[in-house]
């Protein structure tokens, strides 16, 4: 007989990483030194101009010139932190027990070094932008007492103030971060810690500023992630990771987004900041020309990556070095590039000096010169760049993992897609067309269109069921294999937060209970003045309802499993509060944020309070819509949930030829027989 040894159980493949000393760390301090001094010599040509638009005195070179290069450095090192945590997150696979592997671990710390650095340049900035706008010299404005006197008056103390903090706890979060999941939690805050700046700045000023904050927006966020997923990428490959093949692979699908994004987003800026004939005669036009050169050589070596490099990557050593080289000259392209970038927003636009705007344009960014009608609510369209491009890249994806399906000869219900396209076409109008477009400027169109994206519009993509068609239309990892999108979503569906949000209570007050704190409780009046305000609200309302609906309705796989009577007891729980709110708004004695619609003086929207009341109907009304959709949806549940039950039973009664039928005859003949 013969003996067999066992054999030992295969050992998970881990990371493995031979960092050349001190490379890494010299690559990433050059890239934020060249962007400092490239915003010095950039700013060196209009501030003397700036300063004479600006009209206050000379602050001193220590500002002048400190201002850009403190700038420069801060962004270099929030696309470093942005593009580490993305890189820990999706580009090199963790441990099987969700722990961060080697490259995924140093990529983290370094997210964390680099947001420590962005939320120092930040503080820095706060005095130093002081001392700009009122030409006293930093050693001045660097005082603490002063600081606080003017915290009121400087709204870009502000502005740095709360980059610092999301900076700050994105160091600290990816600092004490060893799992997979809490990678997200840096990301989130990462990109926090840029919003503060894309919504300030040039863009934030002057007609169209909707579009151009908008723009700006999606600019900054494409570039910072282009630029840091890049360095991170460069410096995994550079310490040879094992998984550097993979990571440039899902770098360059990442890229091509990126470039894409950028490109689109800077045309419209420039095109909204600069006349077409002041790019070439006016020295902002010329340093925007500047900047899309940098752009479009980064681009031709990122295709020069994709189509010649990267394919050697993994099995040719030359190979590997023609990658870091190309790399290296991308990121000090890039730091050149974010330098140009800082020096530009220190140059002042041809139109900064415009003066012929109307209240109404300086308010909310376009004019309005006709009150609302059907007509115009259906035609007088102003596209939103943030959620009607959502909306239709949303609908073209959903379509294209339909199509996948059935290439692949598996069916998909044509409800579900035309729910999904209705819900998408109904997010494009609520945006984009006059609802979006008189929403900033009426309460009652603001509230239909708050109706829409928190009612209507989720319960539609939500009945789409888009989770279950991209785990059916993704492929999977397999066994061994790093994880990939599909192995993503699974994981993200049984997460402790996802857990925690389809929590019933939790979900209805997040859906209901945030309509009496924004309204009720004053916040829509602080807040209302403000562009990035109502970007927030008409995410919360669509974010708020789709988890609502999707916990109620339920198609897709979800961390709870509720019966159909407790999600129809969850509906009826939630729809008296949100009844009792269009009643208490409608008989508001006091005109919620009063003085801003004053503000506005439209000549047709002089009666506030009635204004107000319609938008309190509208909301008393508007819940009525998706109950029947969802109470419908319910009753198809429950009917579908008995028949597999009764199918269940059948086939259980053919197993044991009917023992429980017989055993509960046998006991009421007991019964009967008196025993």
């Amino acid at each position: 007989m013969t003996r067999t040894t066992p054999q030992p159980a295969t050992e998970p493949v881990r990371d493995s990483m031979r960092e050349p000393r001190g490379a890494v760390a010299g690559v990433l301090w050059a890239s934020t030194w060249i962007a400092a001094v490239m915003a010095i010599a950039v700013t060196g040509v209009s501030a003397v101009s700036a300063l004479q638009l600006a009209g206050v005195p000379d602050p001193g070179a220590l500002t002048t010139y400190g201002l850009p290069a403190v700038t420069a450095i801060g962004e270099v090192a929030a696309a470093i932190a942005l593009g580490s945590a993305v890189f820990a997150a999706f580009f090199v696979p963790p441990q099987g027990d969700g722990v961060l592997d080697v490259g995924g671990f140093r990529a983290i710390r370094i997210a964390s070094s680099a947001a420590l650095i962005w939320a120092i340049c930040a503080v820095l900035m706060m005095p130093l932008s002081v001392s700009n706008v009122s030409g006293q010299p930093l050693s001045t404005t660097m005082r603490p007492d002063n600081l606080i006197k003017v915290y009121g008056q400087v709204a870009d103390i502000g502005t740095w103030m709360w980059t610092a903090i999301f900076a700050v706890i994105a160091a600290v979060v990816a600092r004490v971060t060893l799992r997979w999941g809490l990678t997200f939690i840096t990301i989130a805050f990462s990109v926090l810690s840029l919003m503060p700046v894309a919504l300030a700045g040039h863009s934030s000023t002057g007609g169209n500023h909707d579009l151009a904050t908008n723009s700006l927006i999606l600019h900054i966020v494409g570039a910072t992630l282009w630029m840091g997923g890049l360095a991170a990428v460069v410096t995994y490959a550079l310490a040879m990771g094992r998984w550097r093949s993979l990571a440039v692979r899902r770098y360059s699908r990442v890229a091509f987004w990126c470039i894409v994004v950028v490109g689109v987003s800077g045309v419209i800026n420039a095109l909204v900041r600069v006349p077409v004939g002041d790019l070439f005669s006016d020295t902002y036009g010329r340093l925007v020309l500047a900047k899309t050169a940098a752009l479009v050589v980064l681009g031709a070596l990122g295709a020069w990556h994709r189509w010649s490099t990267i394919a050697r990557l993994e099995s040719d050593p030359p190979g590997r070095s023609a990658f870091v080289r190309f790399g290296l000259v991308e990121v000090v392209v890039f730091a050149l590039t974010f330098g140009l970038a800082v020096g530009l927003s220190r140059t002042p636009p041809p139109d900064l000096a415009s003066t012929d705007l109307t209240v109404v344009e300086s308010e909310i960014g376009y004019r309005l010169d006709a009150p609302p009608s059907f007509g115009r609510i259906m035609t007088d369209w102003r596209f939103d760049l943030i959620f009607g491009t959502f909306a239709i890249v949303a609908a073209l994806v959903y379509l294209r993992g339909v199509v996948r399906l059935r290439r692949r000869g598996d069916g998909w219900p044509v409800g579900r897609t035309v729910a999904w396209l209705l819900g998408c076409a109904l997010l494009l109008f609520a945006t984009s067309s006059g609802l979006g477009r008189y929403g900033p400027a009426m309460f009652s169109v603001h509230m239909i269109a708050h109706m829409m994206l928190s009612m209507m519009i989720p319960v539609l993509l939500v009945l789409g069921g888009p989770v279950t068609l991209a785990l059916r239309a993704l492929p999977p990892a397999g066994r061994g294999n790093p994880p990939g999108p599909r192995e993503w979503i699974q994981a993200a569906i049984h997460s402790a937060p996802s857990r925690f949000l389809t929590h019933p209570l939790v979900a209805a007050v997040m859906f209901v209970g945030s309509f009496y704190l924004l309204y009720l409780g004053g916040l829509f009046e602080a807040v209302v003045p403000y562009h990035a305000a109502h970007l927030l609200m008409n995410l919360h309302f669509l974010l708020s309802g789709y988890l609502f609906y999707w916990l109620v309705i339920g198609i897709d796989p979800a961390p709870r499993q509720v019966s159909p009577v407790a999600k129809l007891g969850i509906v009826w729980g939630s729809l008296p509060f949100h009844a009792f709110f269009g009643v208490a708004l409608m008989m508001t004695s006091a005109v919620i944020a009063e003085s801003y619609y004053r503000g506005l003086n439209l000549p047709w929207n002089s009666d506030l309070y009635a204004d107000q009341r319609v938008g309190g109907g509208i909301a008393w009304a508007a819940g009525e819509i998706p109950l029947v959709v969802i109470m419908l949806a319910l009753l198809v549940q429950w009917r579908r949930t008995d028949d597999r039950q009764a199918r269940r039973y059948d086939r259980r009664a053919e197993r044991d030829h009917d023992a429980e039928l017989g055993d509960y005859n046998e006991m009421l003949k007991q019964l009967n027989s008196g025993r």
